[in-house]
């Protein structure tokens, strides 16, 4: 009786070790595979390319080469979702500003889409 309930206590333990090492390593950047891999399908579907540029693919004017490195994911969203007040606040003159319209994209294409941009380092 004694060991089992030792080997449930290590075993909850290892449990709950993996599940807050997981949330650290998401919190502090890491990407989920998954999240990134629909990010980049989102982009592809938007046709950002057609103003930016990932390793050389797409409009040179605009690249997001190490984007993930300069920019938290907070103002990335933002820039997805208010560019207009990004734009302001970057003081950016780049022409043509980013459309107003990814805003209205679901919550979760919005996600994935930062996930791609922050692995992007």
């Amino acid at each position: 009786m004694l060991i089992r309930l030792t080997t449930k206590s290590i075993l909850l333990t290892t449990v709950l070790t993996l599940a807050a090492g997981t949330a650290t390593s998401l919190a502090a950047g890491g990407q989920d595979a998954s999240a990134v891999a629909r990010g980049q399908e989102v982009y592809a579907a938007q046709k950002c390319q057609i103003c930016h540029a990932i390793a050389g693919k797409g409009s040179k004017a605009n690249p997001l080469d190490g984007v993930g490195a300069r920019l938290a994911a907070a103002d990335l969203r933002r820039w997805i979702t208010h560019p207009a007040e990004m734009t302001a606040k970057a003081q950016s003159t780049k022409k043509p500003p980013m459309p107003n319209k990814y805003a209205t994209l679901p919550a979760a294409d919005i996600d994935a889409l930062v996930a791609y941009l922050q692995s992007l380092k």
